[in-house]
Formats: structure tokens, C-alpha cells, sequence
């Protein structure tokens, strides 16, 4: 007897998934996070929100926007709010109490994430909600409302042809400059339950239907991972939520994370990630006696490992890892490997 649902998930023919060779690009809610910590925490070469997190599919193709065309911004481009200056552009993450704190802040990762978009061989988008709040004096989308008053602004849920024009826009912006790019969209598990459950079901179908269009348009080069619907349908159950009842718990979290890497991680990424995850919880171990010839020992190993899994991956970066093993005390007589990663 089934009690699940399952959803089978798998990556169109003849698509390649993503590897250690590929730099990645994460924009969007909080799945784009999670996804990104596992990536970043494995050693693959992703680059995370540099705007931190967005919700809706406008301030995220506004990012993109802004990635290929960088340009610094400015104190004008700042508001003051209680104590701290903030971007309409931006998370709260880059709010400081000084506009220069907050400029350095913006801008350095503005730079160093338009360098890594150049370069990149997947974008992933994570749309949250299809409800935007646009300044009443501009018309601004605004990314953040950084806790404003709601007079200050208007509530509409955006179209899916609006979304989906867009988007198309953005893309061939990206392609133009990055032809090769794979874009990857998920819809974010995460309910809004301040829109209310009916809007948010309305919120959730207008953004599927504006990404089905995307690939309609781009069968070859926009693809999908359907976080939402394992979420809605394999894990139901409220054991996979946290104590919000909205949010993914842990648990949940790390099946997503297990569901996106079988289909979108290459088999030999895959293999390298379990080789990096043994290292990283070597790492972590403490031993009961640091000075003993069998610890010396595992670390000797350990370092040894390091040293095979960058000679196979000449793509993976593990200098923490090699310079973390070398400030740990070796036996006197044991081999120096300093400099030879």
C-alpha cells in the first residue's frame, strides 16, 4: 500500500546537469538560500542573492538587469528609516547605519557577483510570491518594503504575461552577453499566508503558468525543479513544516535539497560532494586526545585525501580545508605538505 504520491522528476534528455566546472547563479527566496548554502557549503563555485532575498519575479529580473549592466549606487539611492539607511532594491541585510557602510556593502557585492554572472553556466530563479508593493510616489517595485507603512505603497499581484514579458526581456539580456547560460526556476515551497490561502493559491498558479510560458518560449535553455509541488504533494503531512506551519522544516529541507541534486547535479558532482562531505566532517571531529599518534595519523590522512580530490578536480577549492589541516600540530617527524595543493 502507497501512502505517498510520489513525483517523478527528470532531466530532459540530452541536458547536461551542473558540475564542478560551472559557476552558479542563485536569486530569489529563501529555497534560492537553502539550495545555495548546500552548494557553497559543498565547495561548488555559487554565487547567492547578492541583492539577498527576493520574493517576487520583478525585483528578481531587475537584478538580473542590474548584474549585466552594473552600476554603483549612490547615497540618492538610499532612504533613512529608523535608525538605519536602506535600498527599495535590496534585504534589509544591507541596511547600515551609515550610508557609506551601506554603499560599501551593495556595491562590493554588485561587482563581484556581475564578474560571476559573466561567467556563469546556470541562473537559478526562485519566485516566492506573485504579489508586488510599488511605491505610491514612483511606481517603484520596491523588493523590500523594510517595514514601512502600507499607505506608502500599493498591493497588486502581478499578470502572467507580465511576468512572462518580463522575464523574456531579462533573458535575452543574458543571453545576449552569456549565450550558453542554463536558467533553472523553481516556485518557492514557502506559503504566504498573509495574502490568505485562497490568494496564495492564486499567487503560487500565477507564477507557474508565467514559467511555463518561459519554457514554452526557450524549450532548450529554461528548465524547472518543482520544490512547490513536492512540498504540496509528497510531503503534506504538517511533520514537514517547521513551527509556522508555513515554512519547510529541516527535515523537509533536506529531502528538497536530496530531490534537486539527484536530478540537476551531475554524477560525477554528485560522487565529488560525498568526497568533500567526508572531508568536511573529518574536519569536525574532536578527539578525546588531539596529541595521540592515531589522531596525528587521521589527519595525515585526511590531508591526503585533500590533496587526490584537488588533483582529480582541478575546478574545486578547498583551501580552507588544506589550511585548517595545516594549522593543526603534526608529530615532528611527520611529512610537511605545506604548499603542495
Amino acid at each position: 500500500m502507497n501512502f505517498r504520491t510520489p513525483i517523478s522528476i527528470q532531466r530532459p534528455r540530452g541536458q547536461a546537469g551542473i558540475s564542478y566546472r560551472d559557476a552558479v547563479m542563485l536569486l530569489g527566496s529563501c529555497f534560492a538560500e537553502n539550495i545555495g548554502k548546500r552548494l557553497t557549503d559543498g565547495k561548488f563555485n555559487a554565487e547567492v542573492n547578492p541583492f539577498g532575498i527576493l520574493y517576487n519575479p520583478a525585483s528578481t529580473a531587475e537584478a538580473v538587469r542590474r548584474l549585466l549592466q552594473p552600476e554603483a549606487w549612490s547615497e540618492k539611492d538610499l532612504f533613512f528609516h529608523e535608525g538605519l539607511y536602506h535600498s527599495w532594491a535590496h534585504h534589509s541585510r544591507f541596511s547600515a547605519v551609515s550610508p557609506a557602510e551601506s554603499l560599501h556593502k551593495i556595491n562590493e557585492r554588485l561587482y563581484a557577483a556581475a564578474a560571476h554572472l559573466r561567467q556563469t553556466g546556470w541562473l537559478l530563479a526562485t519566485f516566492g510570491t506573485a504579489y508586488v508593493y510599488r511605491l505610491k510616489e514612483t511606481g517603484q517595485v520596491v523588493a523590500n518594503c523594510h517595514k514601512l507603512p502600507d499607505r506608502m505603497f500599493v498591493r497588486e499581484r502581478l499578470s502572467v504575461s507580465h511576468i512572462a514579458e518580463t522575464w523574456d526581456e531579462a533573458l535575452a539580456r543574458l543571453w545576449r552577453l552569456c549565450p550558453a547560460t542554463n536558467v533553472l526556476f523553481t516556485v518557492s515551497p514557502v506559503r504566504h499566508w498573509k495574502d490568505g490561502a485562497h490568494e496564495n493559491q492564486l499567487s503560487k498558479s500565477v507564477l507557474l503558468l508565467a514559467i511555463e510560458q518561459l519554457q514554452a518560449r526557450h524549450p532548450r535553455q529554461v528548465l524547472y525543479f518543482p520544490a512547490y509541488e513536492l512540498m504540496m504533494d509528497e510531503l503534506r503531512d504538517y511533520r514537514f513544516y517547521a513551527e509556522d506551519m508555513l515554512h519547510p522544516s529541516a527535515t523537509a529541507i533536506q529531502y528538497l535539497w536530496e530531490r534537486f541534486a539527484e536530478t540537476w547535479l551531475e554524477a560525477a558532482a554528485r560522487e565529488t560532494l560525498d568526497e568533500v562531505t567526508d572531508i568536511q566532517r573529518a574536519l569536525n571531529h574532536r578527539p578525546l586526545n588531539p596529541q595521540s599518534e592515531a589522531h596525528k595519523q587521521f589527519l595525515s590522512q585526511t590531508l591526503l585525501k585533500v590533496r587526490r580530490l584537488c588533483a582529480k578536480n582541478p575546478y574545486l577549492c578547498l583551501e580552507n580545508e588544506v589550511r585548517q589541516l595545516h594549522e593543526i600540530p603534526y608529530q615532528e617527524n611527520s611529512r610537511d605538505h605545506r604548499g603542495e595543493i
